[in-house]
């Protein structure tokens, strides 16, 4: 690598301190007394402000957080963990390896004793509402890096009340704590870009390693990390460093393919069939969908501050801004262009978003005071609150009880399926089976309802289905043998497979099913009153 020519010890010094690092310290050079009482001042509203974040966020993450029952991914990744902790009763629909590495499902297994079987949604979404919390405060650690503590501080605030991350870490899903070690990966890269130091280079290789076994989809942020050294020369680093980060990125991933391979039992070939699986599947949304729905959940106003603090530096983006934006354009660009999207899919750019926003705020609010026009030192506060405000209202109507018969994948519990489950466990005989649309609400009959269930809509080409569910190949004559004995309806599925959904209401027209049970819902009519409308039915079918 060509060297970079000789830049003064003293120089680099002052151009790498951050805003929080760079006053000069009280005994070399004493404050006037007014500094001295502006600056404890200071660092009071920024804890204050942190503390804030902390308590609301908390809030809005734990209200109401076990109103609603699992949803499918739910309920397998608390599966998988009941069966790491030994489960005999859910070991035997949910096996540990699946599509995804466990990291999660481990920290989740080591809970599993305290709730046990019946109260285990209820830990596992506290140990998620902790994992989110964790990363609210590693957003202020960030930011507080990058642009001074105020702007940590109301980073924070900004994700502890963001829509999008207050709806997926109040759900027991991966990706909540794939974005903490992403986070992680993030600070880590920061402190490198500020000092230089190898060991942070080297810790950031570490914290990309637990990101991919968190979520494997987290492997591409190290192409942000990769493009934002490519695209800020000021940073100098050596290849034989970035070799040994990625080396030790390689370590800490090595434990989960080496599981898979010494478990026996197929594990290898069922990662080659998942493999093929993502690479194969079939588009599950429009090309609009990010576009319509994350940033309503990010938040419009956040996004539309951070992009114009971006436009007002264009000129002089340092290190700090190339580094935040790396971490968001290559997930965007990854997952816009990948067939399968998620909902939850792109919640690691939440935190750069927060910080890019947060830094906008103060430089908006110092460029105001600066023009000495009276009551300019509002604007910071007053832009601060707004953001907020139009975080904390959309957050806190997602997280009251769902009215809707419409369900979006990881935006939320199903209603209606946990008593259902419960209502199976207690009411049909052990070993009864049961057909359902697809296999989301199989999941959650197998996960609270202890009974087998296989879901229509599974597709008997392996290239098209996921390998861990099995299709039923031909139900007239499962149905005719008394093999499947309950067909299991739910407007959920059926909102997103209406062809699967008439095709199970006619067998069971075709094979008598009688309706033996219905969970219902408030929803709003379109005269304005409530009524109740079905969202699961259960019918027992006779050859």
């Amino acid at each position: 690598m060509a060297t970079k020519p000789h830049i003064d010890q003293r120089q680099r010094t002052k151009s790498n301190a951050s805003p929080a690092t760079s006053l000069p310290r009280v005994g070399a050079h004493p404050w006037p007394r007014r500094a001295l009482v502006a600056a404890g001042a200071a660092a009071t509203v920024d804890r204050l402000i942190l503390a804030l974040a902390l308590v609301t966020g908390a809030a809005l993450r734990l209200w109401q957080i076990n109103s609603l029952g699992l949803n499918s991914d739910e309920a397998v990744y608390l599966g998988q963990a009941a069966a790491i902790a030994g489960d005999p009763i859910l070991s035997q629909f949910f096996p540990i390896f699946r599509a995804h590495p466990l990291l999660f499902q481990f920290i989740l297994a080591l809970a599993y004793p305290i709730g046990g079987t019946d109260g285990s949604d209820l830990v596992g979404r506290l140990v998620s509402v902790a994992v989110g919390l964790a990363t609210v405060y590693l957003v202020y650690r960030a930011g507080a890096r990058l642009y001074g503590r105020r702007a940590g501080a109301i980073a924070a605030l900004f994700l502890a009340l963001m829509p999008y991350h207050v709806i997926v870490t109040r759900q027991i899903l991966l990706d909540g704590p794939m974005t903490f070690c992403a986070t992680l990966s993030l600070y880590m890269v920061s402190r490198f870009a500020a000092t230089e130091r190898p060991v942070w280079l080297y810790a950031a290789g570490a914290g990309m390693g637990l990101t991919f076994l968190a979520k494997e989809t987290g492997i591409i942020l190290l192409g942000s990390i990769y493009a934002f050294l490519a695209l800020a020369p000021e940073i100098r680093f050596r290849l034989r460093d970035l070799a040994l980060s990625t080396a030790i990125m390689a370590l800490v991933i090595a434990p989960f393919p080496l599981s898979i391979t010494l478990a026996g039992g197929g594990g290898s070939q069922r990662a080659h069939q998942y493999l093929v699986w993502q690479l194969f599947r079939r588009p599950n949304h429009e090309w609009t969908f990010y576009p319509s729905t994350v940033p309503l959940a990010i938040g419009p106003l956040l996004i539309l501050t951070a992009l114009l603090g971006l436009w007002l530096v264009r000129r002089r983006w340092s290190w700090r801004e190339k580094l935040l934006v790396a971490w968001i354009v290559v997930p965007v660009l990854f997952f816009q262009s990948w067939p399968t999207k998620g909902f939850q899919y792109l919640l690691p750019i939440a935190p750069p978003l927060a910080i890019l926003a947060a830094q906008a705020v103060i430089q908006l609010g110092q460029r105001a005071a600066a023009t000495k026009i009276r009551r300019a030192g509002w604007l910071a506060p007053l832009l601060a609150g707004a953001i907020a405000l139009t975080l904390l209202v959309p957050s806190w109507s997602r997280i009251q009880a769902s009215t809707s018969d419409r369900f979006l994948a990881g935006s939320g519990g199903v209603p209606g399926g946990r008593e259902a489950g419960e209502w199976i466990r207690e009411n049909t005989p052990e070993g009864a089976r049961f057909m359902t649309v697809g296999p989301s609400m199989a999941n959650i009959i197998q996960f609270y309802g202890h009974r087998q269930g296989k879901g229509l809509s599974v597709s008997p080409n392996p290239l098209h289905r996921n390998p861990s569910y099995e299709p039923i190949f031909n139900p007239d004559l499962q149905l005719r043998s008394g093999e499947l004995q309950y067909i299991v309806w739910d407007s959920f599925s059926a909102g997103r497979s209406p062809f699967f959904s008439e095709k199970l209401l006619s067998y069971a027209r075709r094979y008598h099913g009688r309706i033996v049970h219905t969970e219902s819902i408030p929803v709003a009519a379109p005269d304005g009153s409530v009524v109740q409308k079905p969202v699961i039915v259960i019918y027992e079918v006779r050859p």
